[in-house]
C-alpha cells in the first residue's frame, strides 16, 4: 500500500468519525477517536455495501462517495455503542 494511500484513509477517516459523531453522539471524541471510529465506520461501511451490492465491483464515486460511505458505517457504529452503553442516571446531586 503506498503512502498516499494511507494519509487518504485517514482523512476519510477523520472526516466520517468528526461527522458522525456529531450526529449520533452529540459531540465528536478528539481528533485520534473521531479517526478510529471513521476507520472503523469505513470498514463496516464497506462490508455492508458489498452485502448490497455482492455481484458488481463496488464504486462509490470517488471521495466524497467513500466518505458517506464510512459515516453510514460509523453512524451505525456509534448508534450501537450507545445502545450497549449502560444508562446513567440522571438524577445527580452533586452537579448543578
Amino acid at each position: 500500500m503506498d503512502g498516499h494511500h494511507i494519509i487518504v484513509w485517514l482523512i476519510i477517516g477523520l472526516i466520517a468519525g468528526s461527522i458522525a459523531g456529531r450526529v449520533v453522539a452529540g459531540g465528536g471524541f478528539g481528533c485520534l477517536g473521531d479517526t478510529i471510529v471513521g476507520l472503523a465506520g469505513a470498514v463496516i461501511g464497506g462490508v455492508l455495501l458489498s452485502w448490497i451490492a455482492p455481484n458488481r465491483a463496488v464504486d462509490t464515486g470517488g471521495i466524497i462517495g467513500d466518505i458517506v460511505v464510512a459515516f453510514i458505517g460509523a453512524a451505525l457504529l456509534l448508534a450501537v455503542l450507545r445502545l450497549l452503553r449502560p444508562k446513567r442516571s440522571k438524577w445527580q446531586p452533586w452537579k448543578r
